[in-house]
């Protein structure tokens, strides 16, 4: 009675036959039970004894049962990841590396506050303290002064198989137990014996039933240690000075910048389409939302959808450049004849103002016709389309009030996810090519780095991450705000030259900070007051002021962290 209209009268009739056709496939909703849980079994039984050299446990699981039911317990499994001292990686952290592995996780508290209070061990006051902190439901703040804000979770279906689990198993050994420890018990652990079932029958198709219950063998157990021999006893090791973690992660800094090497701009970028390649500049007007024309455009699929990297990586290859002589932007590719456009803004009567998504924020934008998207998806090979942010003053802004600033201050954004700008330094960039160099064991280019990173300033200052530091920095008469660290996704494995793919970018940066991928920091500028554009300039000096506090803040950021 509930109904709003028409009771929906196909999809009830539809359920029989859904029913049928699931038991056809499965042999039923007990054979279903028998088939998830040895998997859920399986996996939680390896996950809770995979160790570090030290003794530590890899992953905190968090359970009311020790899956020797299925009564009683689901096939699902919820569980952070621990480095060798016992601290938790954060779930986002975690989420992006299961992407560069295809493996989909769920993060985060699951709709279940009560569940992640008992379990996490937060209290009313740290929920409060959460959420001051700027930390929102379905957000990546995964860590608030170093405590876990949530979890990770995988589930299991009828679909889903042995090998399933195994990828998931070995992808957690990949990124957390390298190839120099002692014994990885997983190593030693092969396919669970079943009761007189063919191995085809783990993988079922068309009228297959599921295979029993699947057991791991006394004989396949014996080498894992139990738990309780060995998470009761173990303490966190003492910290290595030699480490390249300890070398790479963050670096103290004095609580004054007295004298010393002065800090300078080395380069300025700007990315007029989102997600296309860099246009390189040694000076460049400051607009009310960023450098000028930096993101204005995007791309979107047939649906209006932004393309990014992470599904297109050939976008890195589409190269815009600005000339603000001729008032037009010239898009050039390999095998393309190059297209210009207007930078005239085609706001008015034939233009059509639509509603687009930039992460979870809405923007104004309008089409820029059928050339370009033809040009486009030409390209690209598929079907896609350039639209631009409306710069209609009736129009609602993109903007974001942001931590820092003054409450009564909406600060005006472009299509870019986070804030106006991204600033990372040299120094940072030299200490991280190190440790990925040798992870790779093949020299990597210093500037192939810089533009995985896709920063619009750059800056030489002495110490590696001591931009993390300030709180506030003056370049020339312009004063920006810092508002936080960039979490990074995995489009800094994508070769901006190429777009060639490599995780093992990612998966480094993760080994060198430790539990964050922490790279470059966001920055805001207060809105002009005057009519007249501030230039930046290579070659500027930078002048930071410190925070009061020098602990890292969270990162502030919705599902994309990188500014794309």
């Amino acid at each position: 009675r509930f109904e709003d209209g028409t009771v929906s009268f196909l999809d009830i009739i539809a359920l029989k036959h859904g029913f049928d056709v699931l038991e056809k496939l499965t042999g039923g909703m007990e054979k279903i039970k028998q088939h998830t849980f040895a998997l859920a079994h399986y996996t939680y039984t390896v996950l809770s004894n995979l160790k570090y050299a030290n003794g530590a446990p890899v992953v905190r699981i968090y359970s009311d049962t020790d899956f020797s039911n299925p009564d009683v317990q689901g096939p699902i499994i919820n569980f952070n990841v621990l480095d060798e001292n016992g601290e938790v990686l954060g779930f986002s952290q975690v989420d992006n590396m299961a992407s560069l592995h295809n493996i989909h996780v769920r993060t985060g508290c699951f709709c279940n506050t009560g569940a992640c209070q008992m379990h996490l061990d937060i209290s009313n006051e740290d929920i409060q303290r959460n959420l001051q902190a700027g930390h929102v439901c379905g957000d990546n703040i995964d860590l608030v002064d170093g405590r876990p804000t949530g979890s990770v979770r995988i589930s299991f279906g009828y679909m889903s198989s042995f090998e399933d689990a195994q990828t998931f198993l070995n992808f957690i050994i990949a990124i957390r137990l390298s190839k120099s420890d002692p014994e990885i018990p997983f190593q030693s652990v092969t396919k669970p014996t079943t009761e007189s079932v063919p191995d085809e029958h783990l993988s079922f198709n068309s009228a297959d039933k599921l295979s029993p219950i699947l057991q791991i063998s006394d004989r396949e157990l014996k080498n894992i240690p139990s738990e309780t021999e060995t998470t009761g006893s173990w303490q966190p090791p003492e910290p290595e000075a030699e480490s390249i973690r300890a070398a790479v992660s963050e670096t103290a800094v004095p609580t004054c910048r007295k004298g010393g090497k002065p800090i300078t701009v080395t380069k300025i970028y700007l990315y007029p389409i989102k997600s296309c390649s860099a246009f390189e500049v040694t000076e460049w007007p400051v607009g009310n939302r960023g450098l000028l024309y930096d993101r204005n455009w995007m791309v979107v699929n047939q649906n209006g959808v932004c393309m990014t990297q992470k599904q297109e990586p050939r976008l890195c290859l589409v190269n815009p450049s600005i000339d603000l002589k001729q008032k037009i932007m010239v898009i050039q590719a390999e095998g393309m004849d190059p297209i210009s456009l207007s930078l005239e803004d085609n706001t008015g009567k034939e233009a059509v103002i639509c509603e687009s998504k930039v992460c979870s924020h809405r923007v104004k934008t309008y089409d820029c016709g059928e050339g370009i998207a033809g040009w486009l998806s030409a390209f690209l090979g598929r079907p896609c389309r350039l639209i631009r942010q409306s710069s209609d003053m009736k129009s609602k802004s993109h903007q974001k009030n942001t931590k820092g600033l003054s409450p009564a201050t909406n600060i005006s954004l472009s299509l870019v996810n986070e804030a106006q700008y991204l600033l990372i330094n040299v120094a940072s960039i030299l200490q991280l090519k190190e440790h990925i160099s040798a992870r790779l064991k093949e020299p990597l280019e210093t500037e192939e780095l810089i533009r995985r990173f896709r920063a619009n300033i750059v800056i030489s200052a002495p110490e590696s991450f001591e931009e993390e530091e300030w709180a506030e920095i003056s370049i020339g008469a312009l004063q920006f705000q810092v508002v936080g660290p960039c979490s990074r996704c995995q489009i800094i494995c994508i070769d901006q030259q190429s777009g060639e793919r490599n995780k093992e970018i990612l998966q480094s940066l993760s080994a060198a900070r430790g539990r964050k991928t922490n790279f470059g920091i966001y920055l805001m500028n207060q809105p002009l007051r005057s009519s007249f554009s501030d230039i930046l300039s290579v070659g500027s000096q930078v002048l930071p002021v410190l925070k009061e506090n020098t602990e890292i803040q969270p990162p502030t950021s919705s599902e994309e962290k990188c500014s794309g």
